[in-house]
């Protein structure tokens, strides 16, 4: 049973759950992307990040994806709702009356997934990291129709050159939403930035990690304010 603490520890009938930072910043459910796990280079690198911040991060995988791993071989996600209803009962566990409910956040898809949930249920706040706000050269096919219902405060981290969405294209968009967007600039979906720019992918995942730790602070630095 997770207590908490950090480590790597087994759910029942979920999967394994590696609990990492010590959460002075906050406690973060993160999912991955579509094509990589929690170890992927990426995701360990941010989640290493995040600790250094005081960010607590609680890494699952998706079912498809410890199957994929399993089985040595790459499955497709499942329809997007399936996923949902599996963060949904991760959320469930993770919630503690001490503790209260985690923000939910991921990569790519998994963060396209936490958005879907706080749509359709109250959720403590949100960090999308590269947001797939359309499929690459898909531009017209937005995937914000559920945005407006998000109340939550959420915080996009993109790259300015993300072909899942470029600063460029996100600037034309309606984003109802209590947050803001940071752009690590010249980073793509990997927040990894060409050579000409000076920039190397562990300062721009730095910088990603400093701004959500920031941002969560300041939320529960908000909600401790005393009421009028």
């Amino acid at each position: 049973m997770f207590t908490g603490r950090p480590g790597r520890w087994l759910v029942d009938g979920l999967g394994p759950l590696e609990a990492q930072g010590d959460g002075s910043a906050g406690r973060l459910l993160i999912a991955h992307g579509a094509g990589a796990g929690q170890h992927s280079p990426y995701m360990s690198e941010l989640r290493d990040a995040l600790a250094g911040q005081g960010v607590q991060t609680l890494a699952i995988e998706f079912a498809y994806m410890q199957r994929m791993q399993r089985e040595g071989r790459r499955i497709p996600p499942p329809p997007v709702d399936r996923l949902v209803e599996e963060l949904s009962q991760w959320c469930d566990i993770l919630t503690h009356p001490q503790e209260g409910t985690p923000w939910l956040g991921g990569k790519s898809l998994g963060g396209r997934v936490a958005s879907l949930l706080a749509a359709r249920e109250q959720a403590a706040g949100l960090v999308l990291c590269g947001y797939p706000f359309h499929p690459p050269r898909r531009p017209d096919d937005l995937r914000l129709a559920h945005w407006p219902r998000i109340a939550c405060p959420t915080l996009v981290v993109q790259g300015s050159r993300d072909p899942f969405g470029t600063r460029d294209e996100v600037a034309q968009y309606e984003l109802a939403v209590r947050g803001r967007i940071h752009w690590l600039e010249d980073g793509d979906h990997d927040w990894k930035p060409r050579q000409r720019s000076g920039r190397t992918q562990a300062e721009l995942i730095e910088e990603g990690a400093v701004v959500i730790a920031a941002f969560m602070r300041a939320q529960r630095a908000a909600n401790e304010q005393p009421h009028r």
